[in-house]
């Protein structure tokens, strides 16, 4: 059956994208230990369909500071990833990458910031290749773009390219974990409708 809106998902479908997540994260999680040289692990995969003030509940606070790293997907599928991280993780991956401590993003440089997207690109551009080899599509990826601000600033994009559509978010995330800890990020990988589509029908949903 064809979905509509995000929310038309029923369980099947929404636990076939909680393996999508589980998979696309758990190589984004080998490609950030390989990155930093420690064992990185993930968490069960959690999929919800939430409305702008559910998916900023389900990160943090709507005037909280983030760090995010964007990439629009195009091909055979469209839409967006979109990879969160609060200054925790931004301030354990500098002192790992660049032996440096940094208080907060205030307190970030040049070097600091440009590590930072690229650890959020390696992260990505991991999830994606995985997804597309499961799902059997050929993605084309955006320079990814990077930016430090409120998070309810920057959930409005998502919202904004996908708001003709539907007011809902398909929420799909797994926590890294390091050193017993979890390292406070946020991987979505958001398709339209069309594309949505697409992915269940070739995985026989």
């Amino acid at each position: 059956m064809k979905i509509n809106r995000y929310e038309d998902l029923n369980l099947q479908e929404l636990d076939v994208m909680k393996e999508i997540g589980s998979i696309g994260t758990g190589h984004a999680a080998t490609a950030l230990s390989k990155l930093l040289q420690r064992e990185v692990r993930i968490t069960i995969p959690k999929v919800q369909i939430l409305d702008f003030d559910g998916a900023v509940k389900r990160i943090g606070k709507e005037e909280e500071i983030i760090g995010a790293t964007l990439v629009q997907m195009s091909g055979d599928l469209d839409g967006l990833m979109l990879f969160l991280y609060d200054k925790r993780f931004a301030r354990k991956m500098l002192k790992k990458l660049l032996q440096t401590e940094y208080k907060d993003f205030d307190a970030m440089d040049d070097m600091a910031f440009s590590a930072l997207k690229e650890v959020g690109n390696i992260i990505i551009c991991s999830y994606i290749n995985a997804f597309s080899q499961l799902v059997h599509v050929d993605l084309h990826l955006s320079v990814p773009s990077s930016t430090v601000n409120m998070l309810g600033g920057i959930l409005t994009v998502p919202m904004a390219e996908f708001g003709y559509e539907s007011d809902k978010l398909m929420y799909s995330n797994a926590d890294f974990l390091m050193d017993g800890k979890s390292l406070p990020s946020w991987l979505l990988m958001l398709p339209d409708i069309h594309s949505l589509n697409t992915i269940l029908e070739k995985l026989g949903v």
